[in-house]
């Protein structure tokens, strides 16, 4: 797997209404959904227009049953861009939706009930979108596995893999061509390397759909657009992805320009001439592991990765370039800042590490990259650049350049969404769709200004119970939507209160983390 170079992973062309062409050689496509209740059908045709003004090429509106599939069909000449029915439980809403919409995704952890036959349910599904010229996307969420997949792999890379390719399998088996296949999670490392694992999943067994890509419950703000450029960018940094979602808790309409600038960034290092691949002994290219090192004071040999500017450094420091690096020769006391002025830095950077290793050069390495001060993108850069270094096992420490910029904050930020390094509260939260039961926009904020002070704990805040519990699973404690003016609040997985009402939900919250002792009041 080539993780140095931007080429297109070669797949097949699924066309959605004749317009919206997504995978082979086509520019990877963006999308949203709808925070609109579908039933209202004025509202949503005014925010999908809003969506699609901001640059969206198909929006995703959610459909908890038939009535909501049909509504869509009315939108559906109302409006200037395809839509895709959203689909949870309820196989008599997708094909409502097969006729009515011009794509409908589903999840295959929740598509039929327990025990029940795959291709049975699919089957019908598959032949009403034929029929129509309509596409499917699979869409398999880290939080939503069926319970067959979760007794046989856990929530596991190879779990996720396989609840999609049972699908997959059964698509090609029917010889249905026109499917797009994604696979979130809220944690960016997962999520790369279960996408990476699909990927070389279908390859191997002749499969070439289209991939959709994003970071479920990313959050909003800064930490929203860093943790998705950390998680998707890497991804498209080697290639990998047809169409993408930048998932926010803020106005659909917000994570539109910001997709589109993250493409625009890679874009520059796509088309820079290509590195040879040629990876140190033992490099896991699906699954990458930090690289060890040797230690130098206190940078490398596994202690927790460093910030150049922020961090004391206990060692020797020696700048190099990438060209300079392959021709000198490290004392094992240097500490090597790496830099690059290639069209493809980040490629450049991963190739000359590589580099390094094979020549037994085993020096802990501190990657540094340049950017414009002025540039408002700045932060979406520097994430999706090292987000992929740091995914890719390659630093000991970052340098984020940037005269009179707070870079330190972005390294932290960067860092924490790479999960090398923690310092402060992890907001999980859902963008918001049809089915969220309270205002999620005002209730993050609230949430964030009462335990935002709580470094190292991770929080939840998830409209509903689709993917709420398990998209924040590996969270220390959940808020999630459980009815129209109810909440439920967790630990972990367990469900601790059950339909509360919300005006208590925030107290009790404090109060439950505190009988755990993990509250310490702000400063």
């Amino acid at each position: 797997m080539d993780l140095l170079n931007c080429r297109r992973r070669p797949c097949r062309e699924v066309i959605i209404d004749g317009r919206v062409k997504i995978g082979a050689n086509n520019p990877i496509v963006v999308q949203s959904m709808t925070s609109t209740s579908t039933t209202d059908e004025d509202a949503s045709i005014a925010q999908i227009e809003r969506i699609a003004a901001a640059g969206a090429e198909l929006v995703r509106l959610t459909a908890q049953g038939v009535r909501e599939a049909e509504a869509m069909g009315r939108m559906r000449s109302r409006v200037s861009v395809p839509l895709v029915a959203d689909i949870h439980f309820n196989p008599n809403a997708a094909m409502a939706a097969a006729d009515a919409v011009q794509k409908v995704r589903i999840n295959p952890g929740n598509f039929v009930r327990p025990g029940a036959d795959i291709a049975s349910a699919l089957k019908p599904l598959l032949d009403k979108l034929r029929c129509n010229g309509a596409a499917l996307r699979i869409g398999v969420n880290h939080g939503s596995l069926s319970p067959e997949i979760m007794e046989k792999y856990g929530d596991t890379p190879a779990g996720m893999v396989e609840s999609a390719m049972q699908y997959l399998r059964i698509c090609a088996d029917e010889g249905f061509d026109n499917v797009v296949v994604s696979i979130k999670a809220s944690n960016t490392v997962v999520m790369v390397q279960t996408v990476r694992l699909l990927a070389e999943t279908m390859k191997n067994e002749g499969l070439q759909y289209p991939l959709h890509l994003g970071v479920t419950e990313a959050g909003d703000g800064e930490d929203g657009r860093v943790k998705s450029a950390v998680g998707i960018g890497t991804l498209l940094y080697q290639g990998i992805g047809d169409t993408i979602r930048v998932s926010l808790s803020e106005d659909p309409e917000r994570e539109v320009p910001v997709a589109r600038a993250l493409l625009a960034h890679i874009a520059r290092a796509q088309e820079a001439p290509a590195f040879t691949v040629n990876y140190a002994p033992g490099y896991n290219s699906i699954a990458p592991e930090r690289i060890e090192s040797i230690a130098v004071g206190n940078v490398g040999g596994g202690q927790l990765p460093v910030i150049m500017g922020l961090d004391p450094i206990e060692g020797k420091t020696v700048e190099v370039t990438t060209k300079e690096a392959v021709d000198r020769v490290f004392d094992h006391d240097e500490i090597i800042v790496l830099t690059s002025d290639h069209q493809n830095r980040v490629g450049d950077l991963q190739a000359t590490h590589h580099y390094l290793l094979r020549q037994g050069v085993n020096n802990p390495v501190v990657m540094s990259l340049s950017y414009d001060p002025a540039d408002p993108d700045l932060s979406l850069k520097a994430a999706a650049d090292f987000g992929t270094l740091l995914l890719n096992g390659h630093a000991d420490g970052i340098q984020i350049v940037a005269p009179g910029v707070d870079t330190n904050s972005l390294a932290l930020n960067i860092l924490q969404a790479a999960r090398l390094r923690i310092s402060k509260t992890e907001f999980i939260s859902c963008p918001s769709c049809g089915r969220t039961m309270f205002d999620l926009q005002s209730t993050l904020r609230t949430i964030k200004e009462a335990t935002g002070h709580l470094k190292g704990l991770k929080i939840g805040v998830m409209g509903c119970i689709v993917n709420g519990p398990g998209e924040m699973a590996d969270a220390d404690y959940g808020y999630v939507g459980a009815g129209v003016g109810n909440v439920s609040l967790y630990r972990r997985r367990e469900c601790v209160l059950k339909n509360i009402p919300q005006e208590e939900a925030l107290d009790r919250l404090i109060e439950l983390i505190k009988a755990d002792g993990q509250w310490v009041d702000p400063c």
